[in-house]
């Protein structure tokens, strides 16, 4: 029996030595550093835009339904453009008028103005003439005691008023001759940018009356129906794009470094039956924070982790808002060896 139990112990120390020869401790794990993750996990984000117009009116038509792909610049919705196209008229009359008054500035006086300008000046200097004879002759007769003082005085304020009239129709004359003055033809061109100004603006309301997709995408509600007198920015339809696609996912800090701006992925589900979708990292939170609960990995809810955005290349159909994937990281350099 003494000697059966060192030929135990040898046998027993032997196996040890073997099972550590075949790897039996780095098979479960023993004395090896845990691999590298291959995959993380995320969900999908669609951006979706909630539309609505930029002026208010009462809606006159909704051209789409619930579920309808659209293309970029499709027409959705109408307002009733009736009082906007009023507006636009009234300001394109402003602006022709405006015009007008521009242009009279810029040409001056007509010839057949400055003529009857010149004949009235005229008029006033025969004037004058009559009054001075009449002034003279009053003045002999009162030297000869003929008149009396006040006919002198009569005759020489008619004068007066005769030669002030002269100088307000030469200054009258002078001032036609000279045409417009700069400062008003530029007070008429200031008002003339303002009125188009207003006309560019009612035109764009006009135009803002139809509701235009902005991307590729699928309606995803109808908020407001016909009849509806809706106010500007009031949400009229919710669009979801069809690009971009994103995945939102969380890489641990052991991972971190298998991770880089550019790196070339596969996204898969569970619903997709085809190979997955091609995507790449298009950014890396610089923040590190606590894994999110709805990333389906037990293991790290508590570590932190760093929020990626991950950007699908040709996105399809199948991938929906919130739709949790699986994002297969490439195997690092040494791995692929």
């Amino acid at each position: 029996m003494n000697k059966i139990i060192p030929v135990v112990l040898l046998l027993a120390a032997a196996g040890a030595g073997v099972a550590w020869y075949l790897g039996v401790p780095q098979r479960y794990g023993y004395l090896q550093p845990t691999p590298p993750s291959q995959v993380i996990y995320g969900n999908v984000d669609i951006r979706q835009v909630s539309l609505g117009f930029r002026v208010g009116g009462r809606l006159a038509s909704v051209e789409v339904e619930e579920g309808d792909t659209v293309k970029t610049g499709d027409v959705l919705a109408r307002l009733d453009s009736g009082p906007y196209e009023i507006a636009v008229r009234a300001a394109e009359e402003n602006v022709a008028a405006l015009k007008a008054t521009l242009d009279k500035l810029k040409a001056g006086p007509r010839p057949s103005e400055i003529a009857k300008a010149r004949a009235a000046y005229e008029e006033q200097v025969a004037s004058l003439a009559n009054t001075e004879l009449a002034l003279s002759r009053a003045d002999q007769l009162r030297s000869q005691g003929t008149v009396a003082q006040s006919s002198l005085d009569r005759a020489t304020a008619a004068k007066d008023m005769a030669s002030a009239r002269v100088a307000s129709a030469k200054a009258a004359l002078s001032l036609i001759e000279e045409g417009s003055r700069e400062e008003d033809i530029a007070a008429a061109e200031a008002q003339l940018r303002a009125a188009e100004a207003q006309l560019d603006a009612a035109r764009t309301s006009l135009s803002d009356t139809e509701l235009k997709a902005p991307a590729d995408g699928v309606i995803l509600s109808r908020v407001s129906e016909p009849g509806a007198i809706v106010a500007s920015s009031t949400n009229v339809l919710v669009l979801s794009l069809t690009e971009p696609v994103w995945v939102r996912a969380y890489v641990s800090e052991p991972d971190l470094g298998r991770v880089h701006p550019g790196l070339k992925v596969k996204v898969t589900s569970d619903s997709m039956t085809g190979a997955g979708y091609e995507g790449h990292v298009g950014f890396i939170s610089p923040v590190a924070e606590f894994t999110p609960k709805a990333v389906e990995t037990p293991d790290l809810r508590t570590d932190l982790v760093y929020r990626l955005r991950i950007i699908i290349d040709h996105p399809g159909k199948d991938l929906r808002q919130g739709m949790p994937v699986t994002v297969h990281l490439p195997p690092a350099a040494s791995e692929a060896k």
